[in-house]
């Protein structure tokens, strides 16, 4: 059974596969070799087998804490960072963790006490998975390696399957399988003879300081080129993900700062489309004189094949259409080099997403007359629909629709998809789950009053960890590729948040400081151009090349088969949307992906009944 679990995650690791087994614990390690390509095989011991580690990611300081390590008494057999995890878990327990800096999901099994602890980067960055059975544990990087126990039922959850419908994404501590659930970001599991603690050695906080913008930027200056240089550590090929816009942009420039080797970019345009943004990272190619490769992600494709694929490797659905191209990267990425660079996180630190500023214009349009709001909203629904990716009345059809609920709903319902009323109206008895609750549940959030850094603190929570640093590690392992984001080095998140909120939105200059640090190092066009992001025009996909995939996978057939909606209420959604009558691309591309991912995995839709109580202590695969 542990080596079919190993099997599972062979793709994150296809360099080396390792496990270590007793009667009390089984782990499962696989490598992807980055750091010390001799040394470092997995799961590790110390030399008195009374501790083991399964580690995957990167520890940054590595050579830092071995210094301080050997000051102590330790004795290295490698020059790999998991030895030293594992040797600073052995000195310091659980507060190892604060000294890391990197991005990881551990391990560690301590022989004499029968405790297995297990713990996740601050961020968020890499996944973990656990299943509490009676005094049995289960956990992994994917889920699919926690299918292969058979104690393990596949039964959707109901509470889950709300929040995926009403924010595109599974908020942690959920998974849409009942049962299992994810470590927090920056939290820590120990469990010993059937009892299980928890705790969570880091949170952001927002303190905003007297922080003038020339201050700002010299401090953000010294913070970025040391991680960014930090985050070029490889024994491996290295590359950077170029869109031309800013947060990649920025970070190509301090890497070529940082080392005299040429380069490797990659890009992905969309030829002939007004979103494509080969116009920006060519000439920042030609400008760093880097080995650029891009791929085009408006030829003859087969989407169907790639869409099947992220079905099965992403475990859970990910309903961000922004998958589909970064699977396409990653794929284009992995037949040059091990590791890239990416810019994902500056927009959750530094408030670079639009939906920031609704949040603010929604104060004011609060203050209208609801009846006035709700004819404007009507109103606006007669426009005709657009086929660019997210159309200006797609946009506002949302924000009129956002204004009519509470702040925190708003700001969830802007990045999602169906609200409480529309998951009603897609029969099955679904009700959703009231958004404001997770906002309730997350001790040190900055009041209402404090709108920006509310729902950055929200979306840093959230957002971040459980969509866009999912889909990216999800996508990219699938290629064996491992995904570096500099701009969460947890010192620069920090700083960010002691900032006022004027250096982060300023008017309606969105990520301020960055901006103006850069001011003098990138090309105008780089800080002038509108933000796109890496997406694919899923409304009119979904009417053109996806259309025969929409209609066989929320067919009649296949929705009662499910049994999770109205066959006819997901039929008048489709037909809505291909008759040009609403623009429902982002919903039915969540509903698309739910309804394979049940396929492909088998998964139960009915209530599950009490799970068995089983008697040892065991630990599946981890990674």
């Amino acid at each position: 059974m542990l080596q079919r679990s190993i099997e599972r995650l062979r793709h994150r690791g296809p360099d080396q596969q390792g496990s270590f087994e007793s009667p009390d614990v089984s782990l499962g390690a696989v490598r992807l070799k980055i750091i010390d390509l001799e040394g470092g095989d997995q799961p590790m011991r110390t030399e008195d087998g009374g501790c083991a580690v399964s580690f995957n990611g990167e520890i940054y300081n590595h050579a830092e804490l071995r210094r301080e390590l050997e000051a102590l008494g330790h004795r290295f057999q490698s020059h790999c960072d998991t030895e030293v995890a594992l040797r600073a878990f052995v000195e310091w327990d659980v507060d190892c963790f604060r000294r890391f800096r990197g991005m990881f999901a551990v391990a560690y099994w301590q022989q004499s006490a029968q405790r297995l602890v297990l713990a996740r980067d601050r961020l968020g960055i890499k996944p973990l998975y656990y299943a509490v059975r009676g005094s049995d544990i289960h956990f992994a990087s994917e889920l699919k390696a926690i299918f292969e126990h058979p104690a393990i039922p596949r039964r959707i959850s109901e509470t889950a399957l709300g929040y995926y419908l009403s924010l595109n994404y599974v908020p942690s501590p959920y998974t849409l399988v009942q049962g299992i659930l994810k470590l927090g970001a920056g939290a820590w599991l120990a469990c010993s003879k059937g009892r299980v603690e928890t705790g969570a050695y880091w949170s952001n906080r927002f303190h905003p300081e007297d922080i003038g913008l020339e201050e700002a930027c010299s401090e953000l200056d010294r913070l970025l080129s040391n991680s960014i240089s930090e985050h070029l550590i490889s024994d491996v090929p290295l590359g950077i993900w170029a869109s031309g816009g800013l947060d990649s942009s920025t970070i190509l420039h301090y890497a070529a700062q940082a080392t005299p080797r040429k380069l490797q970019t990659f890009s992905i345009s969309f030829a002939g489309k007004r979103f494509d943004e080969s116009k920006y990272f060519r000439p920042l190619a030609e400008r760093y004189n880097t080995q650029h490769c891009e791929f085009d992600l408006h030829r003859d494709l087969d989407l169907e094949a790639a869409i099947h694929n992220i079905a099965w490797y992403s475990d859970e659905p990910s309903a961000d259409a922004g998958a589909l191209p970064v699977w396409f990267l990653s794929q284009m990425t992995a037949r040059h080099v091990t590791v890239a660079l990416s810019g994902e996180g500056a927009d959750e630190i530094f408030g670079g997403y639009q939906t920031y500023l609704a949040d603010r214009y929604a104060g004011y349009a609060r203050r209208l007359p609801r009846p006035w709001l709700r004819a404007a909203l009507n109103l606006v629904d007669r426009l005709p629909v657009s086929d660019d990716k997210i159309a200006f009345e797609y946009k506002l059809k949302r924000f009129l629709a956002g204004a009519l609920l509470s702040p925190d709903d708003a700001h969830f319902y802007w990045n999602g998809a169906f609200s409480r009323q529309e998951q009603r109206a897609l029969g099955g008895g679904h009700d959703g789950q009231p958004l404001s609750a997770l906002c309730a549940a997350l001790p040190g959030a900055p009041p209402s009053s404090d709108i920006l850094n509310r729902y950055l603190f929200i979306d840093q929570n959230y957002y971040l960890p459980d969509d866009i640093l999912y889909k990216c590690d999800r996508m990219s392992m699938a290629h064996s590729l491992e995904v570096r984001p500099p701009f969460l080095d947890h010192r620069v998140v920090e700083f960010a948040a002691k900032l006022p909120a004027t250096l982060k939105i300023n008017g309606r200059t969105t990520k301020h400081v960055l901006r103006e640090l850069v001011r003098r190092k990138l090309p105008p066009a780089i800080l002038e151009r509108r933000k796109e992001g890496l997406d694919i025009p899923a409304h009119e996909w979904l009417r053109g090349p996806l259309r025969p995939l929409l209609l066989d996978a929320l067919g009649a057939d296949s929705v009662r088969r499910a049994g999770l909606f109205s066959p006819q209420a997901i039929g008048a959604l489709i037909d809505r949307h291909l008759t040009r009558r609403a623009n429902l691309g982002y919903h039915l591309w969540g509903l698309l992906t739910l309804h394979l991912w049940i396929r492909r995995w088998n998964i139960e839709t009915s209530q599950s009944p009490a799970y068995p109580a089983n008697a040892p202590l065991a630990a599946s695969a981890g990674d």
